[in-house]
């Protein structure tokens, strides 16, 4: 455990960490090493990641929806929440008849009968259909959250010490809380714009008109949920990954991680954090009953048969990217 002195320097650095972040990002800056990995390479290895976790997990959460809506179905102006194992979406039915993804008819006895029945009768492209539009939202969050988590890590480190042990979880906390921050105006505005076609001249009247009426923090609204459950999630996920991580090399005899160290680490973090804060979760969903129709049931088992996958896949797509560029970076260096 760290003692109160350590925490007290960690707390004066947290009120320079922002600069120091930024001067640290630039390849021509003095002061901090230079890491081995660049921000643009953590970039693309997160990018790789989300893209492929969001391919391997969506077609459960389609399957999930579409026996949801055949027990009970949604009607116009409701919503249900969708997820493609990155991010929750709530996703407002606007259209009538079986024409949209998750209307189409079909009677399922259960997930397996689901999938099978999809991919025979509407083809194997149909386990995917609710994915572009979530895209668009969980592909930049993730890359700013896994970025800026590897960015700080670095730097305190070079401040505190490589063995620090709250290292992951400050750096999880703020890499988190600044994801959250940037993508939730953005989620709103996305929200808005599936409910019914905008042009950007009716999305422009219909921001500037909700800053009028209720001010600029109105954007954000919904953020203080999503940060009770996912800024706790992420300190308690990057902590016991780097731990689990750290004692399954020993255990191996390793000195560098394999694929399969990340992946098990991965998803045993992700399932530890996810029962943890299965009690925030709730809170968040109950205060979306407040502002949505909500159609969407939740549950531990669904909850960690989603996440235990997407952390696993995600966290070791991520350190494998950057595993591949931190080879090509030493090879340059030779030459």
């Amino acid at each position: 455990m760290p003692s109160r002195f350590q925490i007290r320097d960690l707390f004066l650095l947290l009120l320079q960490i922002f600069p120091l972040l930024v001067k640290n990002m630039d390849p021509e800056a003095e002061g901090p090493p230079v890491i081995k990995v660049t921000p643009l390479q953590q970039m693309l290895a997160s990018c790789t990641g989300a893209i492929l976790t969001s391919l391997m997990v969506t077609p459960f959460d389609v399957v999930k929806i579409r026996l949801q809506a055949q027990n009970n179905p949604f009607s116009k102006g409701k919503c249900f929440l969708y997820s493609n194992g990155l991010m929750d979406h709530l996703c407002v039915c606007e259209e009538e008849g079986n024409k949209v993804w998750y209307k189409k008819p079909g009677r399922f006895k259960g997930t397996l009968d689901a999938f099978l029945k999809i991919i025979r009768n509407e083809g194997i492209k149909s386990l995917w259909s609710g994915l572009p539009p979530t895209l668009v939202m969980a592909v930049p969050a993730t890359v700013i959250y896994f970025t800026c988590y590897d960015q700080l890590t670095a730097l305190l480190r070079s401040k505190l010490g490589e063995n620090e042990s709250c290292i992951p979880i400050v750096a999880g906390i703020m890499a988190r809380f600044g994801a959250v921050t940037v993508i939730s105006p953005l989620e709103l505005i996305r929200t808005k714009m599936q409910s019914k076609k905008f042009s950007s001249e009716e999305l422009h009247q219909f921001v500037r008109k909700k800053v009028s009426e209720d001010g600029w923090t109105s954007l954000w609204r919904g953020w203080a949920p999503t940060v009770l459950r996912d800024v706790p999630f992420s300190a308690m996920y990057w902590y016991n990954y780097e731990v689990l991580k750290k004692w399954l090399c020993a255990k191996s005899g390793l000195h560098e991680p394999t694929f399969m160290i990340n992946f098990t680490s991965g998803a045993l973090s992700g399932s530890f954090a996810a029962v943890v804060t299965l009690p925030f979760d709730v809170v968040k969903t109950q205060k979306q009953t407040q502002l949505w129709i909500y159609e969407s049931r939740k549950s531990l088992i669904p909850r960690l048969i989603k996440i235990a996958p997407a952390c696993a896949i995600m966290i070791s797509t991520y350190e494998f990217g950057k595993a591949f560029f931190q080879k090509q970076n030493a090879r340059r260096q030779q030459y």
